[in-house]
């Protein structure tokens, strides 16, 4: 325990045999700490020279050396410094050292920071592997905190649906908005239907197109992650994560106008359907909201009553008054029978 405040493995084992004694000499100490005696009276120095120990006053009850009893001498003995004494000043360096080490840790990550604005590194970083690949994906998925922006495209590679699901059912529980484009075969997969009604069902707002020209995944809007080719690693599944810039900035307008192109997907008894419209007219399920709305319902017995989220009938209620242009629901009820929606 004492290598933490700076002491040697076996300036720590003749300290420590030092305190069961009132004072001893090296070659007492060595026969205890089973080291050489010249290596446990060096040891001896250098702690007498840090102010651990000091040379006892009178020489104590050990045999003397005989190239001392030449001379009429008996070895040196040693006793200990008082440890409140003696190991305090170390301990406090100690602290200093972490504290400057603190500081400086702060100083090199600010600087970083200020560096990397003006490096290509700060905007892209490659993920190269399945297991990495996996773990950012879920990193982006698992932090949201506000809104997820997802592109689904063909099979998954490194991310099983398995996994997909478990973090976007931690998305939808934490509330966070969770808007999703999908390329049509996309819906072809296996359960996949099945996966997709009960995450409407839970808040989750999807629409189909015929195509997509990539996979991504858009976390509040500060990062972005998009599958590279595997050709271009080795045939290994790579990504690349993008941070705030212009180039994230150009994947949510990219998400956006793909989003409003798209063709709405809600719940049915039998399943899942894709809705018909254009996007100046509500879809089917906003219409079963918004009658559900007028005749007195609350949001919470609407949801309720759909067998939604109350986050999706806030969704759809928010749609059908940008629809209208309501600046209330009172507005949006007076639009609704002008407009001859229901």
């Amino acid at each position: 325990m004492l290598q933490a405040l700076g002491l040697s493995p076996a300036e720590e084992a003749v300290y420590t045999a030092l305190l069961t004694r009132p004072t001893a000499s090296a070659r007492d100490l060595a026969g205890q700490t089973g080291t050489e005696e010249s290596e446990t009276a060096r040891v001896l120095l250098d702690l007498a020279t840090r102010g651990l120990v000091a040379v006892a006053a009178e020489a104590g009850s050990g045999t003397p050396d005989p190239a001392d009893r030449e001379v009429g001498r008996r070895p040196a003995h040693y006793r200990l410094t008082p440890p409140s004494v003696a190991l305090a000043p170390f301990l406090v360096e100690q602290r200093n050292a972490l504290q400057r080490a603190e500081v400086a840790l702060s100083m090199l990550t600010e600087q970083y920071r200020s560096a990397a604005v003006h490096t290509a590194g700060s905007v892209v970083e490659v993920v190269v592997g399945a297991e990495q690949v996996a773990h950012r994906f879920h990193q982006l998925q698992r932090g949201a905190q506000r809104e997820l922006l997802v592109f689904l495209v063909g099979v998954p590679i490194a991310v099983s649906r398995e996994e997909a699901d478990m973090s976007e059912n931690s998305a939808l529980d934490r509330g966070v908005d969770f808007r999703v484009v999908a390329a049509r075969n996309y819906l072809d997969g296996h359960d996949v239907a099945r996966d997709v009604q009960a995450s409407i069902t839970a808040g989750l707002e999807l629409r189909l197109v015929d195509s997509l020209p990539l996979k991504m995944v858009v976390s509040d809007r500060e990062r972005a992650m998009v599958p590279l080719e595997t050709a271009d690693s080795g045939d290994e599944p790579s990504a690349v994560v993008v941070h705030r810039s212009g180039l994230l900035t150009a994947l949510v307008h990219l998400f956006e106008k793909e989003w409003a192109q798209a063709r709405p997907l809600y719940t049915t008894a039998k399943g899942v359907r894709v809705e018909q419209v254009t996007d100046q007219q509500p879809t089917e399920g906003e219409l079963e909201v918004l009658a559900l709305l007028l005749a007195g319902f609350s949001d919470r017995r609407t949801a309720s009553q759909l067998g939604l989220s109350i986050r999706t009938v806030e969704r759809r209620t928010r749609r059908l008054m940008d629809l209208a242009g309501a600046d209330s629901r009172l507005q949006l009820g007076w639009h609704a029978a002008r407009a001859g929606w229901l």
